[in-house]
């Protein structure tokens, strides 16, 4: 079972997330484990002192080696599994539907959520395995990235999800953005469902979701197509879809 530990300032945060749906469902099944560690329990003095000011001046507070590494020597000396400790930051490297797998293959994932101008360098040479970044921007603090990752994984696992059918068909997990969705009523304000969602013809349903993924992929994120390497049904499919929107755009423009 896959084990979540999680170094917060906050641990009630991590509570709070591990009680609601599907990380919820999963840890009542007993597909996971989620906990966290709050750092200020490792430190030494009556204030439980975690940060100081930064050497060489400058704003904020950087948290300190001694209390974090104490911390994570803990949860590594109290695990029955290998951990392997990631630090969630900007520096880090992009998380996403493909690099998940380097992230579900470790059976105790101790992820070290940040605070304040982030933590003394030291600390990520010598105690830290990874660094790991949602994206190009900034958070005030780690745990929104470490509640995005324990619930990207957590959904992966067999038996997470009501229909086993749902992860297989996220957006990214083929390299392309979702399909459209509908459901009831058939027509809201004018606007119908697509005919094709209502035939019954199984076929013809996968063909046009299929070309909706790949046509909406070409128009909001075309760098994650590189349609040379499309299969030969895929390219037809995109290049009905480009004749379409030209179609459309010169119709708009009429």
């Amino acid at each position: 079972m896959p084990r979540f530990t999680v170094v917060t300032l906050f641990p009630e945060l991590i509570e709070a997330f591990a009680g609601v749906g599907i990380v919820r469902r999963a840890c009542e099944r007993g597909l996971v484990a989620i906990d966290s560690v709050n750092p200020r329990q490792f430190t030494t003095d009556a204030r439980a002192t975690v940060d100081d000011s930064p050497y060489g001046g400058g704003p904020g507070m950087v948290m300190s080696v001694p209390p974090l590494r104490r911390a994570i020597a803990a949860i590594r000396e109290g695990s029955e599994q290998a951990v392997h400790v990631a630090y969630l930051s900007p520096q880090g490297k992009t998380i996403s539907q493909r690099t998940l797998p380097e992230l579900e293959r470790y059976p105790h994932l101790c992820l070290l959520a940040g605070r304040y101008e982030g933590v003394d360098e030291r600390l990520l040479e010598r105690d830290v395995d990874s660094e790991w970044s949602l994206g190009d921007f900034v958070l005030s603090g780690g745990e929104i990235a470490a509640m995005a990752v324990i619930d990207a994984l957590t959904r992966r696992l067999p038996g997470a999800l009501g229909d086993e059918r749902s992860a297989s068909e996220d957006s990214f997990e083929d390299g392309l953005l979702d399909h459209p969705h509908y459901t009831r009523p058939e027509v809201v304000d004018g606007q119908a469902v697509p005919p094709v969602l209502l035939s019954g013809n199984h076929a013809e349903i996968a063909r046009w979701r299929r070309q909706q993924a790949l046509g909406r992929t070409w128009l909001r994120r075309p760098e994650l197509i590189d349609e040379d390497r499309l299969e030969p049904a895929d390219r037809a499919l995109l290049a009905a879809f480009k004749a379409l929107s030209a179609a459309g755009s010169k119709g708009r423009r009429s």
